[in-house]
């Protein structure tokens, strides 16, 4: 196939750690409930797993805000586990990667806890600190993603210091050089125990503008994107001067010649910006940047074609030398089943989705309990977990609703998760779609995607070829993909009921079987779909 790296094209599976599988019965899951899985997540197919934060920390944000780079927070296990889960992973055939947090740290950090104590202590440039104005008030008027003033007052310095994200994560400094060299440190310290890669959470966030001027203010028909309704403070500004700074190019590089030392390593980078895909292009760019990208474009409510065909190539047009990386699901957002349309043929609608989320070019991250078509849950506001949704209730619910635990034996107490009452519940929606369930049915969900990824092997113009759109009504999406002289085309019907469409100059094609999907055919330039059905076939 001559596939140059690993990772382009590659399939990833993204854990969220704490809902996969508890090994201990304590409710929450671990890195040895990680291990049990390891041959089942193998079975799908995937090419990598990213495990989501399992460091050191309070928990404020569930890992998310982190105490200690080095170490696994008792919850997980320890590095031991963690060695084990490399090795197994790696014996699978499965490359490993990790979360890393490097725009902000835990409250509870060393580092944190040294910083605030006075201004001349040997961290006490390692985080934002700024003057108040001479009213007492906060330095400028930026907000935090999760409501409110970003900055918060600390009177043992009689400053303030700037949050993104919770109070409780402050945000590292990194116009200072010492903190710069630590991030990388930190991340060498995992590459040296075996990892593989890395997603590099809100990357875009680790510089501040030094002036600290204000942001601008956002019209109200612009107010709109990564769950930032009219009801939250963060979606009345452009972001331009607390993140996307223009210093971050120079520590990407920094970042990227250190991973270049080690062999296969790569780096995934989350982007959420005022132009995510315009800054995908520029952190992606030659080959001393990040290695892929992924951004909140297809994580949207719009499912329709013509939004997803604008996104696309809207981003092919911008990334000329990088690599996209796409998801349509993942920890932050409602279950897509949920997301994208009504409740009519879930288990077709779950196929579908997946299967455009697989001959996109570029890599991808599908989440876990994707390849069951697990829909969103409902929780009550005393079932809440995430601070996100606890502030936001009842306009926005948070993201608890798609981290409920995996669902593995119907019949088992707490459906094979835990041994205990998991820390958020299963619903019994979820115990009809688990995998002891799913496994015994040929056409189950989760049989169609390990089914359509050994498919998927065989086609290079899926993995590494290039894609160009083809004219067609909605709510039907229709590309080429084309690598060599070999070219597919791809064709898909987003929508509940049949679909019949005629498409002008369509080459003579040759249908292809054994993806397991609803099938449509094609009769010269007609090409007739099933609801939530495609065609795949060979271009003559």
């Amino acid at each position: 196939m001559d596939q140059k790296n690993w990772w382009q094209g590659a399939v990833i599976y993204q854990i969220y750690p704490r809902s996969l599988m508890d090994s201990n019965g304590d409710g929450i899951g671990d890195l040895p409930g990680i291990i049990q899985r390891l041959d089942y997540i193998a079975s799908l197919g995937v090419d990598a797993i990213w495990i989501s934060p399992f460091f050191k920390s309070p928990m404020k944000d569930f890992g998310y805000d982190i105490s200690d780079y080095r170490d696994i927070d008792p919850l997980f296990g320890n590095l031991d586990d963690f060695d084990s889960l490399v090795e197994k992973a790696h014996k699978l055939g499965i490359k490993v990667i990790i979360d890393q947090v490097l725009s902000h740290t835990s409250d509870q950090h060393a580092w944190f806890l040294e910083s605030r104590e006075n201004k001349h202590n040997p961290k006490a440039d390692w985080y934002v600190w700024a003057d108040p104005k001479e009213d007492g008030s906060a330095p400028n008027n930026w907000q935090s993603i999760f409501g409110g003033c970003a900055w918060q007052w600390e009177p043992r310095r009689q400053q303030y210091y700037l949050h993104n994200f919770l109070t409780s994560q402050p945000d590292l400094n990194f116009h200072n050089s010492d903190v710069k060299q630590a991030a990388l440190d930190n991340i060498e310290f995992w590459l040296k125990r075996g990892v593989d890669g890395f997603r590099l959470d809100a990357i875009n966030f680790c510089f501040h503008d030094l002036a600290l001027r204000d942001n601008p203010a956002k019209p109200p028909e612009k107010r709109q994107g990564r769950g930032f309704s009219e009801d939250n403070p963060y979606a009345y500004q452009y972001h331009y001067y607390n993140n996307t700074r223009p210093e971050n190019l120079a520590f990407i590089e920094e970042l990227r010649a250190l991973l270049d030392r080690y062999p296969d390593s790569a780096a995934l980078g989350e982007i959420s910006s005022e132009d995510s895909l315009a800054t995908m292009a520029e952190y992606t760019e030659g080959d001393n940047r990040l290695h892929m990208g992924y951004s909140f474009e297809l994580l949207t409510d719009d499912n329709s074609a013509s939004y997803i065909r604008k996104t696309v190539e809207s981003l092919e047009t911008k990334v000329t030398e990088g690599w996209p990386c796409w998801a349509i699901s993942n920890h932050d957002v409602k279950r897509v089943v949920s997301r994208w349309g009504n409740d009519y043929a879930i288990a077709e609608k779950a196929k579908l989705f997946s299967a455009l989320l697989f001959t996109l070019r570029g890599s991808v991250c599908t989440y876990q309990g994707e390849e069951l078509g697990l829909e969103e849950v409902e929780l009550e506001y005393d079932q809440l977990q995430d601070p996100y949704g606890i502030t936001f209730w009842p306009t926005f619910k948070g993201r608890d609703g798609c981290r409920t635990p995996m669902p593995w034996h119907k019949e088992s107490p707490n459906a094979g998760f835990s041994a205990a009452t998991p820390w958020l519940p299963i619903p019994e929606s979820h115990r009809e779609k688990a995998v002891d369930i799913q496994e015994q049915n040929s056409e189950s969900v989760l049989n169609s995607f390990r089914n359509f990824l050994k498919w998927r092997k065989d086609f290079p113009e899926l993995i590494q070829g290039s894609i160009n759109f083809i004219d067609t009504p909605e709510p039907v999406l229709a590309y080429y993909r084309q690598f060599n002289d070999s070219k597919l085309v791809v064709v898909l019907n987003l929508s509940p009921e049949s679909q019949s469409v005629k498409v002008t100059e369509l080459p003579q094609l040759s249908v292809l079987e054994g993806h397991g999907l609803s099938s449509g055919v094609v009769s010269g330039n007609d090409i007739s779909l099933p609801a939530y059905g495609c065609l795949f076939a060979r271009c003559l």
